[in-house]
């Protein structure tokens, strides 16, 4: 019996590691394999060797690493070449992979996992390589195409949707109050920002204005919209996502950004601050705040969504069970069949369908002045953030389980 390798990649969530001990159970079940390896580091750690056998580890490590946040087997953002270009490096990877009798590849991971994935299972098959690769998804940001969302995102909706509504308790308790601005992670889409709109008090929404990148900005008409808020309720709450972007799509944040990663993403962050100056500056109250969640949306584990643990979970699952089958060059999507009572089903889609492309949070969900969303959108969110999951304690605090360190 051969064995299989699962990896992850980008950046980490809340759920990412229900992935991996959902394709553990399903290989329990199947035995499809003799043993799970994992590659510490995605394909960076693999083509260095740094592999485990997760087959070995106790089920109760195993159910501890399921509730840790972030990447538990380590993370990276290696891109690999196109295959003409350097064929060297599939050679290295495909050599390890024969090595450890590996004929399953799976990858957890967002648009540029699955353009590894799309190009590794190109390369097999020019190369007649009997190796499966199968891309699971992950991302907080929601940008997949074909999928009607993707793990991670539930639980970083909740954190979001729960830190505006503490946020703006605690930024409401002075008689004179001022103007709070929460800034999200985003660079291209708001499902992030847009989330904030599940924050209520009394069936009412606690932010007065969300700011998308799908939306133009409007620097002029911003400041008259918070000035005529401010003077109405001598309170203003705004959420912003990182990437927002001027009519002619240039960034709001750019002359604060100075670096790219790897695959030439601009790396964010500030538009908050930028938004805190400009209202000081514009006169209409120097009582302003702003707070970037950063890195605290993406591994909430205490403030996860219990149906975004579940759902990362089945994913993991069905991508074995694809791969035993025989499938290859897939992305295991999920698709809404219901919202009322909210049912999904499972999918399988082309990795090369899904790499580099981005699903944009619908025109159609934003108000016409650019600066809230609609119900439609709170009806997409809403099932999104169900329940929470039931942590094992360790000395008072959640007890999580790592294997890269």
């Amino acid at each position: 019996m051969s064995n299989c390798i699962v990896a992850q990649s980008g950046g980490p969530t809340s759920v990412i590691n229900s992935s991996v001990v959902g394709l553990l159970n399903a290989n329990k079940k199947l035995k499809a394999f003799d043993k799970v390896y994992g590659g510490l580091n995605g394909i960076e750690g693999i083509l260095n060797k740094n592999i485990i056998d997760l087959s070995s580890i106790s089920d109760e490590e195993i159910d501890h690493f399921r509730f840790t946040p972030s990447s538990g087997l380590g993370s990276c953002r290696y891109k690999l070449s196109d295959i003409d270009s350097c064929s060297q490096e599939y050679e290295n990877l495909i050599n390890i992979l024969k090595e450890y009798d590996i004929t399953s590849f799976f990858y957890v991971g967002g648009n540029d996992s699955m353009d590894t994935i799309a190009k590794l299972s190109k390369y097999a098959r020019i190369n007649k390589i009997d190796i499966k690769f199968i891309g699971i998804p992950k991302t907080i940001d929601n940008d997949l195409m074909f999928t009607d969302h993707t793990p991670g995102f539930g639980s970083a909706a909740k954190f979001i949707g729960t830190s505006v509504l503490e946020t703006y308790l605690d930024a409401s308790v002075y008689v004179n109050n001022g103007i709070f601005i929460l800034e999200t992670m985003g660079r291209d889409t708001g499902w992030l920002a847009a989330s904030s709109c599940l924050a209520k008090l009394d069936n009412k929404s606690v932010v007065d204005f969300i700011y998308l990148p799908e939306s133009a900005f409007d620097k002029d008409q911003f400041l008259r919209d918070v000035k005529q808020r401010f003077e109405e309720q001598n309170k203003v709450y705004i959420v912003v996502s990182e990437g927002i972007r001027d009519k002619n799509g240039k960034f709001i944040s750019e002359l604060q950004c100075s670096s790219q990663d790897k695959f030439g993403h601009a790396q964010l962050g500030g538009v908050g601050n930028y938004l805190k100056n400009l209202i000081i500056e514009s006169g209409i109250t120097s009582r302003v705040k702003s707070l970037e969640l950063g890195i605290l949306q993406r591994c909430a584990m205490h403030c996860a969504s219990y149906t975004d643990l579940t759902e990362a979970f089945k994913v993991g699952e069905l991508a074995l069970i694809h791969a035993a089958e025989g499938e290859t060059g897939k992305m295991v999507a999920i698709n809404r069949d219901s919202n009322e009572p909210y049912t999904v089903s499972y999918s399988l889609v082309d990795s090369d369908k899904v790499a580099n492309h981005v699903s944009y949070f619908p025109s159609e969900w934003i108000n016409e002045a650019g600066n809230f969303v609609t119900e439609e959108a709170y009806s997409y969110f809403k099932p999104l953030i169900k329940d929470l999951p039931n942590l094992a304690l360790k000395g008072n605090l959640p007890k999580y389980k790592v294997f890269n360190q």
